[in-house]
């Protein structure tokens, strides 16, 4: 059967992030996960660093002192190593013109990059680039990411699906909720511990789920990453798009599609508003 997804409206997803709250330090009596109310987050910068503007950053990961790239768009999609220090691309090979690049994970010595429409996922080897093997799947495939036990993806709608780590063989599909409500639009991924962080399409928020429900128990308000000046450069629809995560530092690397600077950051809450 095909499944049906509603895209609800930017403004939608941008109001349903500004209108909730921190969470009470201590825990109440009836908590509930699915209607408790949820963190905000904002990126505080350790550092900025180059990116090439002209990388549509579908999916980013970062292993052994690199960055492993895919870039979408239709006639531009690759895969890429990227010099974190200076964003220069160290090598990369290029995907068919018909074929348009989507989230990327590595398992073990192997590269996984997903395709939007083709159905398909390539699997590279890590060290030479070499396309070695592939999936089929059905639908979309927009994000992957993985725990070590399992691959999650994502196709922009609210589920997340889990995935045989060798096999790519469904195992589970649950849906992402925040305060009750699915939350669309679903994009890049990064598997951090007991959370998937993910980045919401079409905005510059992320949402931090609760691996083991679904739930949203934080959302991230990156729009404050770029400046005025750098925003008004940009091409329609280059928003934030990019996550990895390095536990060696415990921070975050941050970029979007086609945007000029990487960002390294920790999340903290947002401070309260006093204005007024």
């Amino acid at each position: 059967m095909t499944k049906r997804f509603l895209l609800v409206p930017l403004c939608a997803v941008v109001l349903v992030a500004l209108v909730i709250t921190v969470i009470p330090a201590a825990a109440q009596d009836g908590y509930n996960p699915l209607t408790a109310e949820v963190a905000v987050l904002v990126p505080e910068v350790i550092a900025e660093y180059e990116h090439d503007s002209a990388a549509f950053t579908q999916g980013l990961i970062l292993y052994n002192g690199s960055f492993f790239e895919s870039a979408g768009q239709w006639g531009e999609s690759n895969l890429r190593e990227v010099d974190p220090e200076t964003g220069e691309v160290l090598r990369s090979v290029d995907v068919a013109d018909d074929i348009f690049a989507e989230g990327l994970e590595r398992v073990g010595d192997r590269l996984i990059q997903l395709t939007w429409k083709s159905e398909k996922a390539f699997v590279y080897d890590l060290e030479t680039f070499e396309q070695v093997a592939s999936f089929d799947y059905t639908g979309e495939g927009w994000g992957l990411c993985s725990d070590g036990r399992y691959l999650y993806m994502s196709d922009g709608s609210p589920f997340l699906t889990l995935r045989d780590i060798d096999t790519f063989e469904v195992v589970f599909k649950g849906m992402v909720t925040l305060q009750g409500t699915p939350v669309y639009q679903i994009n890049e991924l990064e598997c951090v511990g007991d959370y998937v962080y993910a980045n919401v399409w079409q905005t510059d928020y992320i949402i931090q789920i609760d691996k083991t429900n679904g739930v949203v128990v934080a959302v991230v308000d990156a729009t404050g990453l770029l400046s005025e000046e750098e925003r008004a450069e940009l091409e329609d629809g280059s928003v934030l798009n990019g996550i990895a995560y390095n536990p060696d530092s415990d921070t975050f690397m941050l970029t979007g599609k086609r945007w000029p600077k990487m960002f390294e950051v920790t999340f903290v809450e947002k401070p309260a508003d006093t204005t007024g």
